[in-house]
C-alpha cells in the first residue's frame, strides 16, 4: 500500500510522529497538581515554570538534576534533593501512558509498507524509559530522540536529520504532532503536516487528504 493516495490527496511513503500527546496520553490534571504542591504552587504557574527551560533539558543542554534545581529556585522553594529525584520519576511515570489506538495505527502503517519515523523533543531518562518498557519503538524504521542528537522541534535541522535517516523527500511525508510551532515547521519544510489532537479528529483529517490507512475508531 505504500504510496497509495486519494484522487486529490499527496502521495505519502512514509509518517513521522510526536511522541508526546500523540503515542502518549497528556498527564491528568491530579499528575500535575501533586507535583505543583511539592514547589508550593498552583498548577498553572507550575505548568508555565515546567515549560521554561524543558526545551534545554530536552536538548540535553541540562541534567535533570539542574533541571529541576532551575524549577525549584524560579518557584522560590526550598526543596530536597530527595524530592527533586522524587518530582523527577513521576515526571517520566506520568508521560509514560501509550495511547492505544495510535499504536495500533503504527502498526498498520508498518503492515501497509509505509515507512515510519519517531520524532520527539525528549530528555535522557524518558529516552531510557521508553526503550525499556515499550517494545513497539521497534516496529519504527528510524527514531530521532532532541536529547541524543543535541536538537530539538521546530528547529529545521531536527527535521532534516529524520527525513535523512528515513531516507525520504519532504513531500513524500506526513508529519503529525500536538504542537502548532512544530507542524508549521515542518511545512516550511514542504512536509505534509498535520496537528493532533485526537485519534477521531486525525482520522478526519487523513480521510480529508485521501490517506488510506487509518486510525482505528476503538483500538
Amino acid at each position: 500500500m505504500s504510496g497509495e493516495r486519494g484522487a486529490n490527496g499527496p502521495k505519502i511513503n512514509a509518517v513521522v510522529l510526536d511522541y508526546g500527546e500523540v503515542l502518549c496520553h497528556r498527564p491528568a490534571d491530579e499528575e500535575w497538581s501533586s507535583m505543583a504542591k511539592v514547589f508550593g504552587t498552583d498548577r498553572d504557574s507550575f505548568h508555565k515554570l515546567w515549560d521554561k527551560n524543558r526545551g534545554a533539558f530536552d536538548r540535553g543542554d541540562l541534567t535533570a538534576e539542574a533541571y529541576w534545581a532551575m524549577l525549584a529556585e524560579d518557584a522560590g522553594a526550598v526543596v530536597s534533593a530527595e524530592q527533586l529525584n522524587q518530582v523527577g520519576q513521576w515526571d517520566v511515570t506520568m508521560w509514560g501512558k501509550a495511547n492505544p489506538q495510535m499504536v495500533a495505527w503504527l502498526r498498520r502503517l508498518r503492515q501497509a509498507g509505509i515507512k515510519t519515523a519517531l520524532l520527539s523533543n525528549i530528555h535522557h531518562a524518558m529516552i531510557a524509559y521508553l526503550r525499556e518498557n515499550f517494545e513497539w519503538l521497534d516496529l519504527f524504521d528510524f527514531k530521532t530522540f532532541s536529547a541524543e542528537v543535541g536538537l530539538i522541534k521546530p528547529d529545521a535541522t531536527i527535521y532534516e536529520h529524520t527525513l535523512s535517516g528515513l531516507g525520504v523527500t519532504p513531500r513524500e511525508t506526513l508529519f503529525i504532532d500536538d504542537r502548532e510551532i512544530n507542524v508549521r515547521a515542518a511545512r516550511e519544510l514542504g512536509i505534509h503536516a498535520l496537528r493532533f489532537q485526537s485519534a477521531a479528529q486525525l482520522r478526519k483529517d487523513l480521510l480529508a487528504i485521501g490517506f488510506p490507512v487509518l486510525p482505528g475508531t476503538q483500538d
